[in-house]
């Protein structure tokens, strides 16, 4: 069985991909590869191993002895599902991966961003504790979690570990209903919990029920102190308008890990606000990287190849 990796890179250098080798008879990988490259590359690939690399309709079509294949993350849009069901090639993605890293660097987004960490930190580069009158800087109001509540979008493994983590901390935790579906939810709407939500973490995907699901007229409901935390997909929240009410002091701290546009190469609004002396954290999608992470992606990817081979059905 012939396996062709097209974007063995976007793993790191690091990871031990000798799972997936055992399973096949030949794994050629690729560190980059462009749209356009796919087909050729895949030319003789039974099964394609693939991150973030878009394979088209029209790359599936060219693409006969294909079979299998294995997308090394949850999201599957950047495969032509539909074609790829009407040529009879099986699609199987990875998902509970990076539960912990995730979980874990939205509680450091929360923490830092409750402790005011971007501006302290601004102050300390510019000499101005050097120069404090007595021993400590206590310019920007911190927030004690500590009984605080969190309000979540978003109860899947991901949004659940993030809630208990929290409650660690003594935070007072509430799940919002699935956006669209407020009418069949026994949880409370995210419009109604706003108003009392501490920190608000969003950890649901981009559909058109959450597309800019945080925008103004749901900031207008957010107390001027609120943490809002995205780790989920860029586009869920409105970022110019979270940002218009960072500056205007309508909203305590915003943390984002993901943008519309990845890589920013044409720049992101956020990105330029840096500078500015704002609570302000933007990390670059890394909240997933963790070394145990990232190996976990080849070992649920082993398992998609052994349960292919076996026939088992997709679940």
């Amino acid at each position: 069985m012939q396996a062709v990796v097209l974007d063995a890179a976007s793993l790191g250098p690091d990871v031990d991909l000798s799972p997936i080798e055992d399973r096949v008879t030949r794994l050629t990988c690729h560190d980059f590869t462009h749209a356009e490259q796919a087909a050729q590359r895949l030319a003789d690939a039974e099964v394609a191993i693939v991150n973030k690399v878009v394979l088209t309709a029209e790359t599936l079509e060219a693409l006969p002895g294909l079979r299998l294949i294995c997308v090394l993350a949850t999201g599957t849009n950047n495969i032509d599902m539909q074609t790829a069901r009407r040529l009879g090639i099986e699609v199987r993605n990875v998902a509970a991966y990076g539960t912990a890293s995730v979980a874990q660097h939205t509680m450091l987004m929360m923490l830092a961003l409750a402790a005011r960490l971007p501006l302290y930190q601004k102050d300390v580069a510019a000499g101005r504790w050097n120069d404090s009158p007595f021993f400590c800087l206590m310019d920007h109001r911190t927030m004690e979690v500590e009984d605080r509540h969190l309000v979540i979008v978003g109860q899947g493994e991901l949004g659940s570990r993030v809630g208990r983590l929290a409650q660690g901390f003594g935070m007072r935790v509430s799940y919002a209903a699935r956006p669209g579906s407020e009418a069949s939810d026994s949880r409370p709407s995210l419009a109604q919990l706003a108003p009392e939500a501490d920190v608000l973490s969003l950890h649901c995907p981009l559909t058109d029920a959450t597309r800019h699901l945080v925008d103004e007229a749901m900031l207008e409901r957010l107390q001027p102190s609120t943490l809002l935390i995205n780790c989920a997909r860029g586009g869920v929240i409105d970022e110019q308008a979270c940002l218009n009410a960072l500056r205007q002091g309508r909203l305590g701290g915003l943390g984002v890990d993901v943008l519309p546009v990845e890589p920013p190469r044409d720049g992101h609004p956020l990105l330029e606000a840096l500078a500015e002396p704002l609570n302000l954290m933007v990390t670059p999608h890394n909240a997933w990287i963790s070394p145990q992470a990232r190996q976990r992606i080849v070992e649920l990817t082993a398992d998609n190849l052994d349960a292919w081979q076996a026939g088992d059905s997709v679940s």
